[in-house]
């Protein structure tokens, strides 16, 4: 009875209790040792663990947490992994004393199904289910129901609860415990005097989908990496099911707002990869299942406290660990957070709470926290197994913690937050996850009578199974006496623990298993490229909204969290980004220009951009630049610039004026600028052949033309002497008639040949500056508007 005193409130009832199963586990343990010094029995035989014999699955536990009056009941499977028949089984119930400690509930989680760790008192009678035999390879379902009462449950707190198979075989003819399942019963009937305060949080995120293409036209219809979103909204998705889930729950949502643009954008219209570049419509069902998937959320969220990541939800610890050594990169943090509100409101008609940052499992160092406050966020949500307690507390401290500066760590309860990770597609392993949680939340409720506030923060991305044991255990939750819900920001706002350590662990202290998994430098490298070429193209656009908002969200989502394990779908990704970006950006250009001929001290010069684009583009200036300015200069100088203007789906050709000096080739180079004088696309270059007309060809020109004249005055005496002797052959009669006759003096009849103007060139196969077909006639009016382009 000494020893039963030490529980405190143990009555005497509970006290023997206590004893009985205290005999029960020390009068088995001799009968154990005894079993394995048999002969026979030796290491391969005496497993520790049931699998290896019987395996005893668990799969329902019901209620969770019983109260006064309840009915216990327990089914599964038995399955016999052995190779003998197992005879004279049965299955029953066993009470293990009550857990007192966190750390006695994980010791018994360690060995679950550990067969020579020992049971608790067999509740016996009718409360079992026998099996005649059990054939190997061969599962048996059980089902036992025990009320409440017959568990012989004392004092309020936590039991160990083994459900126990025990049978023999032919090899050892005597009866054993040959395979066990332990589970945890909370047993909190009546209210104890102070309640704990719970927060648990029901992350709404997935992974990246939408890329930063659009469809041509006005609409830019969006294109996704392919149609998965939509499989995780249809109903049985993981999507759909959180949802279905958390609508009935008191839960803190925390949503990524780049999962509701990207299903918003599938309720509209959006398109998916089909090979080689193109692009085919989704199905209409993905749009409709969008819509409907949307409805629900709005309803789910009603009332309920959101809290909204920044856009994409970006990876903080590789940002703080990678990425401030890149310039531009904090930038995005805030561009993502200013995002956020924005996209929420608009998608589901409420205001989220933007003050809260998340990194990755909430492992934290003074690098991720001056990261996570940079956008504006003064609280950041941390894990107990990073911001661990140093001071020796024998409680769990509240989770709100000040670290300075203004900013509070909110510390999520580990046991809690990880008790849903790994495997919980089978019911057993989902049944066991629920119990625990359960478990390990009255044992921290019964560690003070002190009032806290604890959080819960599971992984981000819950998959369908671990979705519902997470449903489960806050509904049982719930519906028991020990605690109470609250929101996030009420937990934030609490008082804190002054005994609870407020000392971020060292930057070496951060986990090199998540480390490993972090973005790359040279991936914030990548990123600032693409923002620098997309500060460079908007300045061109006169709807700069069109390129700006996809461009920028893609790159809030190359900073994703959800890369992390996906390094070669990152960099995929990023990669895709950039080209789109380059092959946009391609669209307005220069035409390749072939060598140009220049007859004659001056002429212009056309150079024709091309706008490829739907929309129009301005603020450029185009520069043609001599590279012998002593021989051929544009406007008069080495380079000559002018303002371009092109409509949307137009070309425009820019005239330059320019003077030769001297014969030969000169190359010349026309080059895009913005406004303020950064480069923009690729130059052109191409050859200007000078043919300078010069005074020793003009002199040249000048003595044939002499010449001709020469020729033609003296053809012009020798017809008018033979005309004279004529007339005096034919008589006077006939000279005085031809001198009567009006016209050309010529005798002959025919007028002189009409003289060429030597300066015409009409001969020459070099044509003058303005007929050649790569330069165009010197004028001073402006270039046209732009003429269509063929496409």
């Amino acid at each position: 009875m000494a020893e039963a005193a030490d529980f405190q409130g143990t009555s005497a009832s509970p006290a023997r209790r206590w004893l009985r199963r205290t005999g029960a586990l020390l009068a088995g343990a001799p009968l154990l040792a005894g079993l394995l010094q048999l002969p026979g029995a030796g290491p391969a035989q005496a497993s520790s663990s049931s699998s290896d014999r019987v395996s005893v699955a668990l799969d329902s536990l019901s209620p969770s947490v019983p109260t006064d009056g309840d009915t216990v009941t327990v089914s599964g499977t038995v399955t016999n992994n052995g190779k003998q028949t197992v005879t004279d089984a049965h299955v029953g119930l066993h009470v293990g004393l009550p857990l007192n400690t966190r750390s006695s509930i994980d010791s018994i989680a360690q060995h679950f199904d550990d067969v020579q760790f020992g049971t608790g008192s067999e509740v016996g009678g009718k409360y079992e289910e026998k099996f005649a035999k059990l054939a190997p390879g061969v599962a048996e379902h059980f089902s036992i129901s025990v009320p409440v009462d017959k568990l012989d449950l004392g004092q309020d707190g936590v039991y160990e609860f083994d459900v126990a198979l025990f049978g023999q075989t032919s090899d050892q003819p005597w009866g054993r415990v040959l395979g066990i399942q332990r589970t945890f019963l909370p047993w909190q009937p009546s209210e104890p005097d102070t309640k704990t305060k719970t927060t648990f949080l029901w992350p709404l995120l997935s992974s990246v989908h939408m890329t930063a293409r659009t469809g041509a036209g006005e609409l830019q219809t969006p294109i996704f990496l392919n149609d998965a979103l939509a499989k995780e909204i249809a109903p049985g998705g993981r999507l759909s099911t959180m949802v279905d889930l958390g609508k009935a729950l008191d839960v803190t949502w925390v949503i990524d707002p780049d999962l509701l643009a990207s299903v918003d954008a599938m309720a509209g219209n959006y398109r998916l990869p089909a090979g080689d570049d193109t692009t085919t419509p989704a199905p209409r069902q993905s749009q409709a299942l969008a819509k409907q998937w949307l409805a629900k959320l709005q309803k789910a969220v009603a009332g309920k406290e959101i809290v909204a990541l920044p856009f994409a939800d970006p990876d903080l610890a590789s940002l703080a660990h990678n990425g401030t050594s890149v310039t531009g990169s904090l930038s995005h943090l805030k561009d993502a957070t200013d995002v956020a509100t924005t996209t929420v409101k608009t998608v589901l008609h409420v205001t989220p709470s933007t003050d809260f940052a998340w990194p990755v499992e909430g492992a934290v160092d003074p690098s991720i926290i001056k990261v996570a406050t940079s956008a504006g966020a003064d609280r950041v949500i941390a894990r107990s197994d990073s911001l661990q307690e140093t001071a020796g507390l024998p409680y769990t401290p509240s989770a709100a913690r000040p670290i300075g500066g203004g900013t509070t760590a909110v510390v999520a309860d580990a046991r809690l937050s990880k008790a849903f990770e790994g495997d919980l597609t089978k019911a057993g392993s989902a049944t066991l996850a629920v119990q625990q949680f359960l478990a390990q939340s009255l044992a921290l409720n019964a560690q003070t009578n002190e009032e806290r506030s604890i959080v819960v923060a599971p992984q981000r991305m819950p998959s369908t199974s671990q979705a519902q044991a997470m449903a489960a255990a806050v509904e049982a939750l719930e519906g028991g006496t020990w605690t109470e819900s609250q929101g996030l920001t009420a937990a934030a706002k609490a008082k804190p623990d002054p005994s609870a350590t407020t000392r971020i662990p060292s930057t070496s202290a951060y986990p090199s298993s998540l480390r490993r998994h972090e973005l790359p430098r040279k991936a914030f490298a990548q990123i600032a490229r693409t923002q620098d070429k997309l500060d460079n193209f908007q300045v061109v656009l006169t709807d700069q909204s069109r390129v700006v908002t996809p461009f920028g969200r893609a790159i809030n989502r190359e900073m994703s969290t959800s890369w992390r394990g996906r390094r070669t779908a990152a960099r995929v990704f990023r990669g895709g980004v950039e080209a789109w970006l380059d092959d946009l950006a391609d669209q307005v250009k220069l035409i390749d220009k072939s060598e140009t001929k220049l007859s004659g001290r001056s002429a212009t010069i056309p150079v024709t951009v091309q706008n490829n684009l739907v929309q129009p583009v301005g603020h450029l200036v185009l520069r043609l630049t001599s590279t012998m300015p002593t021989r051929l200069k544009i406007g008069g100088k080495a380079y000559y610039e002018q303002p371009v203007e092109v409509s949307g789906g137009h070309s425009q050709s820019v005239k330059f004026t320019t003077s030769a000096n001297a014969n030969g080739r000169v190359t010349v180079i026309a080059q895009l600028y913005t406004e303020d004088g950064t480069e923009y696309g690729k130059a052109v270059s191409f050859d200007v052949k000078v043919t300078e007309v010069t005074p020793t060809v003009m002199l040249v020109i000048g003595g044939g033309v002499l010449l001709l004249v020469l020729a033609g005055f003296r053809m012009y005496t020798q017809r008018k002497r033979g005309a004279a002797r004529q007339a005096e052959d034919d008589g006077p009669d006939t000279a005085e008639k031809e001198t009567d006759e009006p016209g050309n003096p010529d005798t002959s009849g025919n007028r002189l040949p009409e003289e060429s103007d030597p300066a015409s060139g009409a001969d020459d196969p070099e044509q003058q500056s303005d007929h050649g077909p790569d330069t165009a006639p010197e004028n001073t009016d402006p270039s046209g508007t732009g003429e269509r382009v063929d496409r």
